[in-house]
Parts: C-alpha cells; sequence; structure tokens
C-alpha cells in the first residue's frame, strides 16, 4: 500500500500545501514548488486499503492515524505528510480539488473573531483561549449537474374592483394557466462523508466554485481528507430534495400577475447529467468550555464560520429586557404624541 510523502529535495523536510502561495513549501529550508510541475503520482488500481490494514509513515515508520475513510493524514510522531494514493485512484480520485485558501493561523485568529462577536455567549467563552484542537480537512463533496423539466397546470385568477356611479363593483377573472419549464442547475454540492453533520455542511455554503481546480495529490500534503462515504447514485434523492425550493421559487415566479393561483397539477422530471467528485476544504475546531467540547467548522476558502456556542443565561435573560423595555419606551412615547400622557 502506497503512502506519498513530499519531500524537499534540498532538505528532505516533507513538504506541505501552502495556502497562501498555492504551491508545495518546505518549512525548513523555505524551497517552493509549483504543483503543475509535479507528477500526479499514481496509486495501486482496485487494491484500496481497508479497515484493519495499516499503513505507515515514510519518515519515522510510525502507524499513520487512518481509519478505513482516510486518504490523507499526518504523522501524529513527526508530523509528515501521509497521502494514500491506493485510496485515491480509479473509481475513488476526485476530479476536482478547492485548495484551502486560509492557513492554520488565519483560521484561528478569525475564529477567535467570531468568538468575540457572540453577544449571548458566555464571557469567559468569548475569550477563545480554550481551542483544544484545529483540523484541517478535505470534504469528499459531490457537485451535481441536474436538468429539471417541469409541466404546471393552474387555475388563477384575477380581481379588480371599481366604483361606478353609486355602486362598488368587484370583477373576478378566471383562467387556466399552463408552464412548461426547463431548468438546469451545475455545481450543486452536495456531502458525501458520513462523518460530518448535512446540515452544518449546507452552512458552510456557497464555496468559491470558480477557484476550483483539476485533482493532485499534492493539494493535500500536510491536511487530512477522507473519501466519499455515499455515491451520486445513494445522494441523488437528497439533491433532489435541496433544489426543489428553488424550483418551486422559481414556479411561482412564472405564475406571477395573479390575484390567486391554485396548482391543479405540477410535474417536476429531474435528471442526472453528471456528478464530479469534489474535494472541498474545511478547518474542524474543537473548542472545551465548562468542561464540555464544542465542534466548530469554517470555509477554509472565505472564512465563514458555523456551529452553536454555549449561550449565556445571564445574557439572554439581560437581552429580553432590553428589548421589553425598549417596546414599552416605544408605546409610552406614542401614547405621549396622541396627547394620552405617560402611564
Amino acid at each position: 500500500m502506497q503512502v506519498i510523502d513530499y519531500k524537499c529535495e534540498n532538505c528532505g523536510s516533507s513538504m506541505i500545501f501552502d495556502s497562501s502561495t498555492g504551491m508545495l513549501s518546505c518549512h525548513s529550508c523555505g524551497k517552493k514548488d509549483n504543483i503543475d510541475h509535479i507528477p500526479n503520482l499514481l496509486g495501486e488500481p482496485g487494491v484500496p486499503g481497508g479497515q484493519g490494514q495499516e499503513y505507515h509513515c515514510n519518515s519515522c515508520g510510525a502507524v499513520i492515524p487512518a481509519d478505513e475513510m482516510t486518504t490523507a493524514a499526518v504523522c501524529g510522531f513527526c508530523g509528515a505528510s501521509a497521502i494514500l494514493a491506493d485510496r485515491l485512484s480509479g473509481e475513488l480520485s476526485p476530479v476536482k480539488v478547492l485548495p484551502f485558501a486560509i492557513s492554520k493561523e488565519e483560521a484561528m485568529k478569525a475564529f477567535r473573531k467570531w468568538c468575540r462577536n457572540g453577544r449571548l455567549t458566555p464571557t469567559g467563552f468569548m475569550t477563545a483561549d480554550r481551542i483544544k484542537s484545529i483540523t484541517g480537512l478535505y470534504v469528499p463533496f459531490w457537485l451535481y449537474e441536474l436538468n429539471n423539466h417541469i409541466e404546471v397546470h393552474a387555475h388563477a385568477t384575477k380581481v379588480r374592483s371599481y366604483v361606478q356611479g353609486d355602486y362598488h363593483y368587484t370583477e373576478t377573472q378566471h383562467f387556466d394557466v399552463y408552464r412548461r419549464i426547463k431548468l438546469n442547475y451545475t455545481r450543486v454540492p452536495l456531502d458525501a462523508s458520513e462523518k460530518m453533520s448535512d446540515k452544518l455542511m449546507d452552512k458552510l455554503e456557497p464555496f468559491p466554485y470558480n477557484q476550483l481546480k483539476d485533482f493532485k495529490k499534492p493539494y493535500l500534503a500536510g491536511y487530512n481528507a477522507d473519501k466519499y462515504s455515499y455515491d451520486e447514485q445513494e445522494l441523488f434523492p437528497r439533491v433532489k430534495e435541496k433544489i426543489r425550493p428553488f424550483i418551486e421559487s422559481y414556479i411561482q415566479s412564472a405564475v406571477a400577475g395573479y390575484s390567486s393561483v391554485s396548482y391543479t397539477n405540477k410535474q417536476i422530471d429531474t435528471s442526472l447529467t453528471r456528478a464530479d467528485y469534489a474535494l472541498l476544504p474545511v478547518w474542524v475546531v474543537h473548542y472545551d468550555f465548562n468542561k464540555l467540547e464544542h465542534s466548530f467548522a469554517m470555509n477554509g476558502q472565505t472564512g465563514k464560520v458555523v456551529g452553536k456556542p454555549p449561550l449565556s443565561f445571564a445574557k439572554i435573560t439581560a437581552w429580553f429586557a432590553g428589548i421589553s423595555g425598549a417596546a414599552l419606551l416605544s408605546l409610552k412615547l406614542v401614547s405621549l404624541m396622541m396627547g394620552g400622557g405617560f402611564w
């Protein structure tokens, strides 16, 4: 089983992907290599290492911390990069990768800033000095291209009111409405990892898909990565549900201008044109507070943070008291302006 570790030609140290330059970088001597000029080494096709099989670090020989889904990791003893090539070949080879644009130091700084903006979190949490770990993880996604053929039948009305002489009239016109719509969606993202929360990953969007690169293994150097848990067909029902609100919104815009619309028949036929296997960058932050561990995720390109911070009961109570007091003051001012005086 092949483990890839890109070694510096000058000093022999393990090189990692540098988010600031987009190149492989040696932290020992500073040498940088252009990823476009590095051959994309192949693993053994069709022989992926499974559960119970061990991978060993090329630098120190230690066992790599990898479960059956891991495709890239960092040696826990010497810190060398370990890319599990046999799990990135054949059908398991990603088509695209979105490299990290935010370094570990920048991610920690952004997370601390995010914590300080939490108005209803406990004061101790806002200091953000209890970061237990922060891990750069490439999460497997499917990027779907979907074609939708839609037919809509509806009954609609237009209501007009007017006055003529001494009479007030209401005129109602009735319409049979038919719409035939074609909608195409590209790069609809859906995370394919069993480990990651679907809701959490959805909230990390959007990712800048214009920054996607053709996949090459050096982008994973120095980071963790997982392979997909579900293929594109298994997740097809979920991606259809994801785009459904957008389709419904478009249908509503297509029948706008009526006083009322009642749908009598609505058919939505969604077909899968293609799905690209891609790796997207996520910083996973584990944070200790009040003897509990809280987990957060950060978009590795935009810095957007999602997760549920702890809430301070005292701050929530004060916030609601402030809202209630402001509402009471507003009512008193309105009463005074109307001549009612203060209560």
